[in-house]
């Protein structure tokens, strides 16, 4: 194995190193599987979705059995319900890798995810005005 001049590490094709501390790049399909949708249920998981730990997730056996990538997740949903944009920062991956890291864990039963309110289904802004204009005129 050949090392380069600096002595950041090795030089072998396929293998990059940013700096010392780095180590090498893991590209997000590595992450994943190759996949870019989160399962065959095709669940959408916007950027508001709430991701909470499921009150009944399979056992300490099966979590074993997850990536790390997946354990991290896993780890910040426990701490705090947490968007799926949340999720992404924490965990310094990108969206689309979380989003089929999430279809895993929804789909082995480790998390629940609350989808936000479509916009049809919320109040009209008339009708807060009204009700801020009245609380202001007690």
């Amino acid at each position: 194995m050949n090392e380069d001049s600096a002595g950041a590490g090795p030089t072998t094709p396929g293998s990059q190193w940013y700096d010392a501390e780095a180590g090498p790049l893991v590209r997000p399909y590595a992450m994943t599987g190759g996949r870019t949708k989160p399962g065959p249920s095709n669940v959408r998981f916007d950027l508001i979705a709430l991701v909470v730990v499921d009150d009944d997730p399979p056992g300490p056996a099966e979590e074993s059995l997850l990536g790390p990538e997946h354990r991290s997740l896993l780890a910040l949903c426990r701490a705090e319900t947490q968007s799926v944009a949340e999720l992404s920062a924490d965990a310094d991956l990108p969206v689309g890798v979380v989003r089929v890291l999430l279809g895993d864990l929804l789909e082995s039963g480790f998390v629940r995810v609350s989808r936000p309110v479509p916009p049809a289904q919320l109040p009209d802004e008339r009708i807060l005005r009204e009700v801020i204009d009245g609380l202001r005129a007690l």
